[in-house]
């Protein structure tokens, strides 16, 4: 099995041709690669974020099928009219209850991965703050 390129092999040859007096290329490229590592993991983060609201509206889905299957069923044993009446507002009530619950907790799922996600991306633009404080400090001074 073959061993990926290193994406960042050119980048480097290309960075070497244009050095900058006092400027640790090195330092640039892995700062570039962490950004990439970053961008990586929020994505992941996103993607299985999506996940998780797709499996939940597919359980919520489910659900409502088995309640409506369940409420055909009732009404079919309903004795009068005043009794399906009862009922079919029970289970109005039941569903308009069941439907607000199921949004919020989509709102959550789906909010919970954003935020998990930026919270990587915000990491790592608060770490190229101080990296690129470190990289343009001119040498023997320290902060």
């Amino acid at each position: 099995m073959a061993t990926p390129p290193n994406p960042f092999a050119d980048f480097t040859k290309l960075m070497e041709q244009f050095r900058v007096p006092g400027l640790d290329m090195n330092a640039v490229i892995e700062a570039r690669r962490k950004d990439i590592e970053a961008l990586t993991e929020a994505n992941k983060l996103a993607y299985e974020g999506m996940q998780a609201v797709m499996q939940k509206q597919q359980e919520i889905f489910m659900q409502t099928m088995q309640q409506l299957q369940a409420a055909a069923q009732q009404y079919g044993t309903a004795g009068n009219p005043a009794e399906a009446m009862a009922k079919h507002g029970e289970l109005v009530q039941q569903a308009l209850h069941q439907a607000f619950e199921n949004m919020r907790e989509l709102a959550e799922t789906a909010q919970r991965a954003q935020a998990e996600a930026l919270t990587v991306i915000g990491k790592r633009a608060e770490q190229n703050v101080k990296e690129a404080g470190a990289l343009f400090q001119q040498p023997g001074k320290k902060s």
